[in-house]
């Protein structure tokens, strides 16, 4: 009679070969297409207006944040 597996081993098992299988080359080659196309994709449909408001909210956010630290630095 071939011993049992007690649950964790099965568990562990099971696992592994998800992991085995996740890890393998072929598993993400149609996700790299797919996200290559995406930020083009999406610019692409968006309209002049919108694309400016996200690039000037980026800005924002950016020289902001630079900003602030310029202030903190020279109060000091």
């Amino acid at each position: 009679m071939p011993k049992r597996k007690d649950e964790n081993e099965l568990a562990k098992s099971l696992i592994d070969d998800i992991i085995a299988e996740t890890e393998s080359e072929d598993w993400n080659k149609p996700v790299n297409k797919v996200a290559r196309l995406g930020g083009k994709a999406r610019a692409a449909k968006l309209p002049d207006i919108r694309k400016s408001e996200i690039a000037k909210k980026a800005a924002d956010v950016r020289w902001g944040k630079y900003r602030n630290e310029q202030e903190k630095k020279s109060s000091k």
